[in-house]
């Protein structure tokens, strides 16, 4: 039997007999979750898998147990993970839906539609930067190309060449939902027109025709001529998930047409020469998938010590920072500081490379890149269309495949368009694959009130991504701190959100000369003082430096810290001048509800009560969007005199 005959065959077999199984266990209460088999459409995943080789990538949606099998996944593997044991491939956290193996080249499958699409352009995008010829490959059904990552996602690999393979497995349903009602044009191959790449439509049922066509998209892709989609005409003939009626949104008269163009009767019905072959590899089978799921039943289960481990990167060594006073002979302004940053980390590691709109030839909208295209080039310095979610889905794709992204934003408020794939991928990256997938991803740009910006240029926000398992967020408010912080940023394996405030982006500090690192959760006591604790962040830290020395003309003394990153917080930092002084005084430009200094607040208060002797009081922002007027944005924010008002009143109480 040729090997290309026997792998199409042993592969599909495989994935029906693990399948059925599966669903039998699920049955027997042995799957705690969620159970989304893929019978009917083996001849998809086989087809495209033959072609790959182990070290190319592979990015999948939730129906994706098929994938993970023709990518290589031992099955025992797989058992173990649906049952939730400590010998699955993803530790017994993933479930049907999270399935990863990274050394197969199994990158990930994801219970939200539309991720695995930017990421494998993200992964076709860091095999093109360190010039290998590996190709990713997105799978995902046709419910996903009526999202916006189908969109963004074809649009980004197209215009930068990627090497990937977007598959779309067309099983006529997304969910419940009849594909002929939820697209106004169903014929998907034909919209890779509009991305100028190829569009090929096949018989998802015919193992061979899927092949002949993954062939031709993965030479394409290998060969520099950038990504094709395939659409794999086929149909699920199980329910959208173990469990959930199937007959009221289709036929059983259709279900059984289906079933009759099984894709493995139809495979064997072409080479009636090697029935008895094809037989005693199903008997091989049947007793492999037995013995996977008898010793998955059989398996331990994780500890409850390992639910929170992963989370985030094991730090690397500490340095001592050189303070301030190491760059007395020279002032830069906070841009500044972190553009020599990136400029000696990108000369030093070709994984980094920054995307963004106008960050290339323009240097950034805020001279955050100035000069570095000339010194770099295009494949490093890469311009973005406006499109927050594809890029930084991108992103993470590139950082699972090894690179070191950084996506420049502008504003913080453009991000919440790519909100879902910062929280529900980002943050989680490292954690589902139980650390064997690191996430260096660097999301920067600005934040704060001023200049008249409105509504959608003025926000700030961090208090929401601090709430986020997973996600470093700091907020510098000097030159110093900001290069000091933008260098430990770069080297960390852990996805960073560096918030810089737009009021202090021109402002000038000392700034050593050679490379240094601030370590994450380390604040700085930025003015010692005796009878209040004041804790501010951002551009507020300048204006209470200012309030500070203000009472100190009144005898009156304030010590005031600067948190510098939101995560990992330095409450012990903040616990310790409150031992001292008895008060604490929080202030921020943000609006009170849930917002860091609700947080600082509680802790203090937990750890800290014995210590204080006035109640702890804040300072915020107003509960309303960013208006535009300059009186208006004034009133909004607390100003110099609101600060001093606060902290002299507090030290009186």
């Amino acid at each position: 039997m040729e090997r290309e005959t026997a792998f199409l065959y042993r592969t599909m077999q495989l994935i029906r007999t693990a399948e059925e199984q599966l669903a039998r266990c699920y049955a027997r209460q042995l799957i705690h979750g969620a159970c989304h088999t893929y019978v009917g459409q083996e001849a998809i995943a086989s087809g495209v898998c033959l072609h790959l080789r182990p070290d190319d990538a592979v990015f999948s949606t939730h129906r994706g147990h098929g994938h993970a099998l023709a990518k290589g996944l031992p099955v025992d593997q797989l058992f173990a993970e649906l049952f939730g044991r400590a010998t699955g491939c993803s530790r017994g956290r993933g479930g049907s839906m999270h399935l990863f193996a990274p050394e197969l080249g199994l990158m990930g499958t994801s219970g939200i539609v539309g991720p695995c699409i930017l990421q494998a352009a993200g992964a076709g995008y860091s095999f093109r930067l360190s010039k290998s010829d590996r190709v990713a490959a997105a799978f995902f059904g046709d419910g996903a190309v009526n999202n916006g990552a189908f969109h963004e996602g074809l649009n980004l690999a197209a215009i930068w060449k990627l090497p990937v393979l977007f598959v779309c497995e067309n099983n006529q349903f997304a969910t419940e939902v009849p594909f002929r009602y939820a697209a106004a044009n169903p014929d998907v191959a034909s919209r890779a027109q509009s991305y100028g790449m190829p569009g090929i439509q096949v018989d998802g049922n015919d193992a061979q025709a899927v092949g002949a066509a993954a062939r031709q998209a993965v030479e394409r892709a290998r060969s520099g001529e950038g990504p094709t989609l395939i659409e794999c005409l086929t149909y699920r003939t199980r329910p959208h998930s173990e469990g959930m009626g199937d007959y009221t949104y289709r036929t059983r008269e259709e279900v059984a047409e289906w079933r009759r163009r099984c894709p493995i009767q139809y495979f064997r019905s072409q080479f009636t020469d090697l029935q008895a072959e094809f037989d005693s590899m199903d008997r091989e089978i049947t007793d492999l998938v037995a013995a996977a799921s008898k010793s998955a039943e059989e398996a331990p289960w994780p500890s409850a010590e390992d639910a929170t481990t992963h989370v985030f990167a094991a730090l690397g060594a500490s340095h001592p920072e050189p303070g301030p006073e190491a760059g007395a002979t020279r002032e830069l302004s906070l841009v500044a500081a972190t553009l020599e940053a990136l400029d000696s980390e990108m000369n030093a590691n070709p994984a980094i490379f920054v995307l963004g709109e106008g960050i290339g030839v323009r240097g950034g909208n805020f001279g955050t890149t100035a000069g570095l295209f000339t010194k770099y080039g295009a494949e490093r310095l890469r311009d973005t269309p406006i499109a927050e979610r594809g890029f930084t889905g991108l992103a993470c794709g590139a950082a699972m495949a090894g690179a070191r992204p950084i996506v420049d934003f502008m504003f913080i408020d453009f991000l919440s368009d790519a909100f879902g794939e910062i929280v529900n991928q980002i943050a989680k990256m490292q954690y589902m694959s139980s650390g064997r997938l690191k996430m260096p991803v660097l999301l920067r740009g600005c934040i704060g009130i001023g200049h008249s910006a409105a509504t959608h240029h003025s926000g700030s926000y961090y208090s929401i991504y601090s709430h986020i398992p997973g996600l470093r967020v700091v907020v510098p408010s000097s030159p110093y701190d900001a290069k000091g912080l933008f260098t430990h940023a770069l080297r960390c394996q852990d996805p960073v959100l560096f918030l810089e405030p737009r009021e202090l982006m021109a402002v000038k500090g000392p700034v050593p000369v050679e490379s240094y690192e601030i370590p994450f959760g380390k604040a700085r006591v930025v003015k010692h003082g005796r009878q209040l604790t004041a804790v501010a962040v951002g551009a507020v830290v300048p204006k209470a430096l200012s309030a500070a020395g203000q009472l100190e003309n009144e005898g009156l003394s304030v010590e005031l810290i600067d948190p510098r990153t939101i995560t990992p917080l330095d409450v012990k930092t903040i616990l310790a001048s409150v031992e001292k002084t008895g008060r604490l005084l929080i202030v921020e430009e943000t609006f009170a509800q849930c917002n860091l200094g609700a947080e600082i607040a509680a802790q203090v208060a937990s750890a800290g009560f014995d210590f204080l002797d006035a109640p702890i009081r804040r300072l915020t922002g107003a509960a309303a969007p960013t208006p535009y007027s300059p009186p208006l944005e004034a009133a909004v924010i607390p100003g110099l005199d609101a600060i001093v008002d606060s902290m002299r009143r507090l030290i009186r109480e």
